[in-house]
């Protein structure tokens, strides 16, 4: 074997032993998404920032937060929203559009759904797809969904983090921030996997 190459197979070894146990084990990056920050315009007070969490409202009695839910967005409302406050309890987002006649049919089981779970499950909207904000208002008021948080997501952050690229779909997150559901769900399904949740 000649010299050179005698020099250079074990650093080739090496990098690739160490690019193995690199990669060994990991699991799938969750699709980049830019948060949108909820920061305060100069002259005004930032609003308290919306939590879903029940309970103690103390960093310390909070539970670590997986990666999931590590991204911030706007409610519907012009609230800063915490995607760390879905920590510790199953939660159901629900991707929705304005402009969407299937979710507008649905819109009145999913309210149902997050009144009869609201003690287990975390329910959250999240609008896009172009909707604008003052037709997600609009929206929420017109089919009695403003009884829980939504987000308002035109730029898609939270819909690309969850990789949903069409409307009226779901995201089923178990206690522990992971997805255990993504995508649609006709509303018994629906109803029967939230129960598996709890």
């Amino acid at each position: 074997m000649p010299a050179v190459t005698r020099r250079i197979l074990p650093t080739v070894l090496t990098v690739a032993v160490l690019g193995l146990t690199a990669c060994g084990g990991a699991e799938p990056a969750t699709p980049a998404a830019t948060p949108d920050t909820a920061t305060a315009t100069p002259g005004t007070t930032a609003a308290a920032p919306v939590s879903v969490t029940p309970g103690a409202s103390g960093d310390a009695a909070r539970p670590a937060t997986p990666a999931t839910l590590d991204f911030t967005a706007r409610t519907i409302d012009d609230r800063p929203f915490a995607g760390s406050s879905l920590a510790g309890r199953p939660a159901v987002l629900w991707f929705w559009a304005a402009w969407c006649t299937r979710c507008r049919g649905v819109a009145d089981d999913v309210a149902a759904v997050q009144r009869d779970n609201a003690a287990r499950v975390t329910v959250l909207g999240v609008a896009g797809l172009g909707s604008g904000a003052e037709a997600m208002r609009r929206f929420a008021k017109d089919t009695g969904i403003a009884g829980f948080p939504h987000l308002a997501d035109d730029d898609g952050a939270v819909w690309r983090r969850f990789g949903i690229t069409g409307q009226e779909q779901y995201v089923l997150l178990d206690s522990t921030g992971k997805v255990v559901h993504s995508g649609p769900l006709a509303q018994d399904e629906l109803r029967r996997r939230i129960a598996e949740l709890t």
